[in-house]
C-alpha cells in the first residue's frame, strides 16, 4: 500500500475527483475518506488505523477538509495529521499550516510578523472588549467582522457603529475585526493567487457588484494581465512561505490608494473558479509536485 495517496475529505467534490484522476495518471492508488474515519490504534506499529489499509501507511496525505466538530474532535483530527508527519508521511497541508490558516487571527499574526501588508486587525473575546475596540477604531472608518473559522464569504458583516456588533452567542463570543479596505467600485475586485510548492500556478481577479467578492457568493472570475501579475505573485509566495503551506489560495485586495494587502491564506482552497481562467490543470500540478516530494523524501531516507 506504499503507493497509495490518502485524500482526506468529507465529500467527493470536484477537487477530490480531479486530484484522484491526476494521481492515478501518475501511477498511484488513491483512497479518499473523511479524516473522522482515521483513528489512533496501538495494535499497529504505526499507531494509526486507516480504513482498508490494514495497518499500512499511505505514501502521502492530501487534506481537503477536516470538517467542523467539538474542540475535542478537532484536536484529535489534527493529532492524526501531526502523527502522520511524525512517521515521515508527507502531509499536504501540514497540521501546522492548517492551524495557522483556519484561525484567521493566527494567519494575520504570521503575515504581520513577516512584514507583509495586511489590514489592521483585532481579535478579542467578549462583547465588552469588542465594543472598546469599535469605540476607538470606528472614528477611523468602518470595520469588517468575520467568523474566526469560516470561508466562502459566509458570516461577514460591515460594522459602522456599535449597534452593528452581534450578540456574543452569534459569534461564539469571539470578535475578529479587520479594517474595511476602501477600493474602487462597483464592480469591486480582489485577487486569488494559487501557490504550490514555491510556485504560482495561476491567479484570477474576482469581480462583483457587492464588496464581498467570493466566487461562492456570485463573483465572476477573470484572468489577470499586465505588470500587476508580478506584484501579486511576489506577495502570494511570501504569504505562503510565512504560513508554511505546500499549496494555498492567497486572497489579496487592492486598496483605493493603490496598495495591495494580503487578506487571507487558505490551506484547503477550491479552484473551480480559477481553473476557468488559467491554462494549467491545477490538480495535475499539485499531483506532480506531491509526487516529487515523495521521491525526495525517499531519497533522503537512510539505506536499510
Amino acid at each position: 500500500m506504499q503507493d497509495t495517496i490518502l485524500i482526506l475529505s468529507d465529500r467527493p467534490d470536484r477537487q477530490v475527483k480531479q486530484l484522484r484522476a491526476s494521481l492515478r495518471a501518475l501511477g498511484f492508488n488513491v483512497l479518499a475518506l473523511p479524516l473522522v474515519d482515521v483513528g489512533f490504534d496501538s495494535r499497529y506499529p504505526s499507531g494509526i488505523a486507516v480504513p482498508r489499509m490494514n495497518g499500512a501507511l499511505p505514501a502521502a496525505v492530501i487534506v481537503r477538509s477536516i470538517s467542523s466538530g467539538t474542540f475535542e474532535a478537532i484536536t484529535r483530527r489534527l493529532g492524526i495529521l501531526h502523527a502522520f508527519a511524525h512517521l515521515g508521511v508527507p502531509v499536504w497541508n501540514s497540521a501546522k499550516a492548517i492551524e495557522r490558516c483556519v484561525d484567521k487571527s493566527t494567519t494575520t499574526f504570521f503575515l504581520a510578523q513577516a512584514g507583509l501588508p495586511t489590514p489592521e486587525t483585532f481579535a478579542v473575546e467578549s462583547i465588552a472588549n469588542a465594543k472598546a475596540i469599535a469605540e476607538r477604531e470606528l472614528m477611523h472608518g468602518p470595520l469588517v467582522l468575520k467568523p474566526l473559522f469560516g470561508s466562502q464569504g459566509k458570516g461577514i458583516r460591515l460594522i459602522r457603529n456599535l449597534e452593528d456588533l452581534p450578540e456574543p452567542g452569534e459569534v461564539d463570543d469571539v470578535y475578529y475585526l479587520q479594517r474595511f479596505v476602501a477600493r474602487p467600485g462597483p464592480p469591486y475586485c480582489d485577487y486569488r493567487v494559487f501557490t504550490c510548492d514555491g510556485e504560482v500556478l495561476g491567479m484570477m481577479a474576482r469581480r462583483a457588484e457587492g464588496w464581498i467578492t467570493n466566487i461562492a457568493k456570485g463573483a465572476k472570475a477573470e484572468p489577470v494581465e499586465g505588470p500587476l501579475r508580478a506584484k501579486l505573485e511576489s506577495l502570494a509566495l511570501a504569504a505562503s512561505a510565512a504560513i508554511g503551506t505546500d499549496f494555498a489560495g492567497v486572497d489579496i485586495i487592492p486598496a483605493a490608494d493603490g496598495r495591495l494587502l494580503v487578506l487571507e491564506v487558505n490551506s484547503m482552497p477550491a479552484w473551480t473558479g480559477l481553473q476557468s481562467v488559467v491554462p494549467v490543470r491545477i490538480a495535475d500540478c499539485i499531483a506532480r509536485a506531491l509526487a516529487a516530494s515523495i521521491e525526495e523524501e525517499l531519497d533522503e531516507r537512510p539505506a536499510a
